[in-house]
Parts: structure tokens; C-alpha cells; sequence
């Protein structure tokens, strides 16, 4: 498990704390959905905006998995801290966005008005995906963060997806590993939607 912090940019400093993940059994049955809380430690400065990330493994999300989404939201806000929003981190495949998008716009019509979606987006989507089609994103979340990692390495031909993600029409992050490397292409900083990075903080 990570930390995410997101960081330049125009945006202020933020914290993104895993609070669950959502899983499932083998089988398809929808009741074997569960919520399973992830560690997280609260983040030094009290005045620090907060994402709630949960990581999903499945989109069959029931109605008590998203109950608890909002109970666990409803407990961070009372906290007196400032929670940001909520991201859903999920490897979304090329084929699949469109169901992707149906389950992200019920998502939004749970959430509170005042609440922000964030989700994260593979760096494959800017090659195998027309960029109109990942535009449809716009309206129902309000920032993707694309991934210039998997697992815990930089794919090594990140550069080459860069100009495709810079076409985008919706704010976005751009998600870098510790440690990893990242060369930023100087259009990027001009870029009206790039809203700047998310760094995956390692733990090992």
C-alpha cells in the first residue's frame, strides 16, 4: 500500500490516504463485494486537503459498498479536516470505458454536490483510445490523474504517450512513482487542463 500527495501545478498541496479498496471473491456474485479498510495516517498539517482514494477491483459495486463510501466520508468531514474529494483508482481496460463511465456517472449522482471525483487513468488510454472518447469524462469527474507507472516502475516509453495526453479536454494530473523518473515535456506547464502531479509514495 501507498500514499499519493499530489503536488505543483495550480493547485495547493494535498494528501491522498487510501481509506479501502473494494473486492470480490472468484465468483461473480455481487453479494461477495466487500469493503476492506486499508491503513492510513493522517497527514501532518491539519490544515491539509485530503483525498479519500479507494481502489477497486471490481465495478459491481452494491448499495452497502457505497453506503460505506459515504459513511466514511460523512466521519472524515466531521473530523474537521478538509477532504478534497474521493478517487477511485481502477485499471479501467481500452474496452471497457464505456462501462467504466456508466458506473462513474451513477457514482457522481451518489456523491454530495460539494464533493470532488477524482479517478486515475492507465497511460494506455492516450494510444488505444480515440482522446474524444476519454473526453466524455468531462462533467462527471473533475480531474484524471494519468499514470506514468505500473507496479512500482516507470513504463519506459512514457514520453511517447505524453503529446496524446496533453489533448485532453478535462483537468488532469500526471501520477509519477518516487523515485521514478519523469522528463517534463515543456508544453505541458502552458496546458490550460494540466493541474500538475501526484506523486505514489513507496513504502518499501
Amino acid at each position: 500500500m501507498g500514499r499519493r500527495k499530489a503536488a505543483g501545478g495550480r493547485a495547493r498541496c494535498a494528501h491522498r490516504l487510501r481509506a479501502a479498496r473494494s473486492d470480490r471473491s472468484v465468483a461473480a456474485d455481487e453479494s461477495q463485494v466487500r469493503v476492506i479498510a486499508q491503513g492510513v495516517a493522517l497527514p501532518p498539517a491539519p490544515d491539509a486537503r485530503v483525498w479519500l482514494v479507494y481502489r477497486a477491483h471490481t465495478l459491481r459495486w452494491t448499495p452497502r459498498v457505497t453506503q460505506i463510501m459515504l459513511a466514511q466520508l460523512a466521519r472524515w468531514r466531521a473530523s474537521g479536516r478538509t477532504i478534497a474529494g474521493i478517487q477511485i483508482d481502477f485499471d479501467a481496460g481500452t474496452r471497457h470505458l464505456q462501462d467504466y463511465l456508466a458506473f462513474l456517472r451513477t457514482l457522481r449522482e451518489t456523491l454530495p454536490a460539494d464533493c470532488r471525483l477524482s479517478i486515475t487513468g492507465l497511460l494506455d488510454w492516450s494510444s488505444r483510445i480515440d482522446t474524444d472518447q476519454v473526453n466524455q469524462l468531462k462533467g462527471i469527474v473533475d480531474e484524471v490523474v494519468v499514470q506514468t507507472y505500473q507496479g512500482r516502475r516507470t513504463i519506459p516509453d512514457y514520453a511517447a504517450y505524453l503529446p496524446r495526453v496533453a489533448r485532453l479536454q478535462l483537468p488532469f494530473r500526471i501520477g509519477v512513482i518516487q523515485g521514478g523518473e519523469w522528463d517534463a515535456p515543456p508544453y505541458l506547464a502552458s496546458n490550460p487542463w494540466f493541474r500538475g502531479y501526484v506523486v505514489f509514495l513507496r513504502n518499501d
